[in-house]
């Protein structure tokens, strides 16, 4: 039986690095993407050893059309699976910010966390139209959950869950499962300023006493891509310690 592969986005580090690893122990050939940091993509792809699949480095700001990093992956071999990991975030109060520094925020965040995984999406359903496939995409609990200085990146990561759960309903009839997870407080260098600056307040909201590891994310990630997930679509599963409910 031929390997399935998949490419995932953003994983050089956290949650993507996990994913990544934790699918290539499940078997699958993994085509790794990063967007700048070369020396944490080099370390992700040794660690995947045979089951590598290429590395791409696409910057999502810059590049005009994210779906010709699908083009890319195809051209060097099968694609089964999508994982729309990549993303930004950055803290601001939306009354406080700058009129530059506004529009900056919002333009930046809504490029990479809503525009590009839509543009990825579309490109890799136009090829799993003919043959099936998967696509996961990372949102977070804020895309449910409203939040103090960060409404540019809630609204952006709602915007993800309620594209995952629109191409669910359109894509099942083509034999394409969209679904996501919604991570609360995660040990990430993303999340790691907020983490530092409010860990007794954090930890005292999560009756499971800890934040989640990458690990805790990439494992329902995998159960999601797995064939036992095969009659899911459609579902952003929380992965938070039971901190919110919705």
């Amino acid at each position: 039986m031929e390997r399935k592969r998949v490419l995932v986005t953003g994983a050089s580090k956290g949650i993507g690095a996990a994913i990544a690893r934790k699918l290539a122990e499940a078997d699958w050939d993994v085509a790794l993407h990063f967007g700048r940091d070369t020396e944490a993509a080099k370390g992700v792809a040794e660690a995947l050893g045979e089951r590598l699949s290429g590395t791409y480095r696409f910057d999502f700001v810059t590049e005009t059309d994210p779906g010709d990093l699908i083009d890319e992956v195809l051209a060097g071999g099968r694609l089964d699976a999508l994982v729309n990991n990549a993303g930004v975030y950055a803290p601001g109060a939306v009354l406080d910010l700058s009129p530059e520094a506004f529009d900056a925020l919002l333009r930046e965040t809504m490029r990479i966390n809503v525009e590009a995984p839509l543009r990825l999406m579309r490109a890799a359903g136009a090829h799993f139209r003919a043959q099936g496939g998967k696509v996961l995409n990372v949102a977070s609990r804020v895309g449910f959950k409203g939040e103090p200085d960060a409404a540019i990146y809630a609204a952006s990561k709602a915007a993800l869950i309620n594209l995952t759960r629109s191409l669910a309903v359109e894509w099942a009839p083509h034999g394409i499962g969209v679904f996501g997870i919604a991570p609360g407080w995660t040990q990430t260098v993303m999340a790691r300023e907020g983490i530092e600056a409010r860990l007794p307040e954090i930890l005292s909201g999560i009756p499971l006493g800890r934040m989640a590891s990458p690990d805790d994310c990439a494992a329902v990630a995998k159960f999601l891509l797995s064939e036992e997930a095969a009659y899911l679509s459609g579902q952003v599963i929380d992965v938070n310690g039971a901190s919110y409910f919705h």
